[in-house]
């Protein structure tokens, strides 16, 4: 399983923002192997996070060579103060299965 993480400072969203934001969100949910996300934000620094999970790495790229998602990433100084991604191989995972999560088929004990 795969996971990418985007973690971004955000400056001043328009509606331009809020309609690309939406289409990559729903392609990434069409991509092969897409498993789900979820997102955070500090509540002291507006520090946004995304994670998306991904079984392999087929649909990470998917969506990454995506006209909608390189639309984005070529736009981005419009809407954001700096952004990291980190793409994340995941090892392991484990709960007490008491939340919903995108890697509850993955977790070992």
């Amino acid at each position: 399983m795969y996971s990418a993480t985007f973690i971004f400072d955000k400056k001043q969203f328009d509606e331009a923002f809020y309609r690309l934001d939406q289409a990559i969100a729903e392609i990434a949910k069409l991509t092969s192997g897409y498993l789900g996300e979820e997102a955070w934000e500090h509540p002291e620094t507006g520090r946004v996070s995304n994670v998306y999970y991904w079984q392999t790495m087929d649909g990470l790229h998917e969506l990454m060579k995506h006209p909608k998602h390189l639309e984005a990433k070529a736009a981005q100084s419009n809407w954001l103060n700096g952004y990291q991604v980190i793409i994340s191989q995941v090892l392991r995972t484990y709960g007490d299965g008491a939340i919903s999560h995108p890697t509850a088929s993955f977790i070992n004990s």
